[in-house]
């Protein structure tokens, strides 16, 4: 079922949490609201769900509007942070409830959860309390209540954010599994970049109660629409280093260091920001670390070093600017070492100094 937010704006006082949100989910899609505290991500939730109103604008569901119907109209079923279970009730219990309230026969009911714990594989857990079950599998429990029916959209907002981190990825494919068996669309809200790059079937990324970009998660990763999303996405974060366009050195200026760039580069560069300040944006992967100097190579000295095993965060003094790298961990580095860096041309993000738009 399509779900359609057309210039949706909520204030709470004199505070704008969503300005001129226009998204639409596609029937069947797995969509993930990224962003920080305060974004307005969940807020956007909410509307959908009815437990909070627009200060203006049109929420549809299936092409029908749904603004001013009431939230047990609207089809809808939402998964909480705190899941939310009667701890009176068993699981069985807790996962028929939407069924028994809508006076479904009871056999039916049984038959119902007897389909959803299969699919769960939380069938041997139906007997017992929520006192007695893990923090997964209570969360299996509050997937299975809110998917029992069947509804258009299904809602999810942070529901693994209290887990640890081992049952969070195990959760991660389950619920991804889940949506690729049942196909209900879904929309799903969290402040975890490794959640939505993973479950994601398309990222919208949400800062300051803006719509930042509407992408795949690979679109977002290589191609971020502004310095923000480019910063946000990616961990180790895009480093980002504030330079100027020298038209007849061919190359970027960065106060104590240049990097020459193409005709091609130069050209388009030249016709939109020739004279202006520019940001060049390159993640840390596409950062060469070398211990001896090579062609257009830029000298620093190494600040910060963080073993992870399989790769080794190198953080980089260069020119007064700040350079985050991953490197091999069979390239011996040590603090104060000097090193060499060059970029790779290809991964290469340039954003508008004023506008942090992306250029190319």
């Amino acid at each position: 079922m399509q779900v359609r937010y057309e210039n949706i704006n909520k204030k709470f006082g004199n505070v704008h949490v969503l300005k001129n949100l226009h998204l639409t989910v596609n029937d069947g899609e797995f969509l993930v609201l990224l962003g920080p505290s305060g974004c307005g991500k969940s807020t956007a939730l909410r509307m959908l769900a009815g437990l909070e109103n627009p200060t203006s604008g049109e929420i549809y569901i299936g092409g029908q509007p749904v603004t001013d119907m009431d939230p047990k109209d609207r089809d809808i079923s939402m998964v909480f942070q705190s899941y939310a279970l009667y701890p009176h009730m068993s699981v069985f219990e807790n996962i028929t409830y939407p069924l028994k309230i809508r006076k479904v026969p009871k056999a039916e009911r049984k038959k119902k959860a007897d389909d959803i714990a299969e699919i769960l594989e939380i069938g041997d857990l139906l007997k017992r309390k929520p006192k007695e079950l893990s923090g997964g599998q209570r969360q299996r429990v509050a997937l299975g209540r809110s998917l029992i029916r069947q509804p258009n959209v299904f809602l999810m907002d942070e529901p693994l954010s209290n887990l640890d981190a081992k049952l969070r990825v195990h959760m991660r494919g389950e619920i991804k599994r889940l949506h690729s068996e049942l196909g209900i669309t879904s929309v799903y809200v969290t402040h975890d970049q490794t959640e939505a790059m993973t479950m994601a079937d398309r990222i919208a990324i949400m800062e300051g109660g803006h719509l930042q970009q509407l992408a795949s998660p690979d679109e977002i990763y290589h191609q971020p629409a502004n310095r923000y999303v480019g910063g946000f996405i990616g961990s180790p974060a895009m480093n980002s280093v504030k330079g100027r366009l020298n038209v007849k050195t061919a190359s970027l200026d960065f106060g104590t260091f240049t990097i020459p760039i193409d005709q091609e580069w130069q050209e388009i560069l030249e016709k939109r920001l020739s004279g202006q300040d520019i940001y060049l944006g390159i993640r840390p992967e596409n950062v060469r670390v070398a211990t001896k100097p090579a062609e257009n190579s830029i000298k620093g000295e190494v600040y910060v070093v963080e073993p992870l095993g399989k790769e080794v965060i190198t953080i980089i003094r260069a020119g007064g600017h700040t350079i985050v790298a991953i490197v091999e961990p069979d390239l011996p580095l040590k603090m104060n070492q000097k090193v060499w860096l060059t970029f790779d041309e290809q991964k290469l993000h340039m954003f508008d100094g004023k506008t942090e738009e992306k250029v190319v």
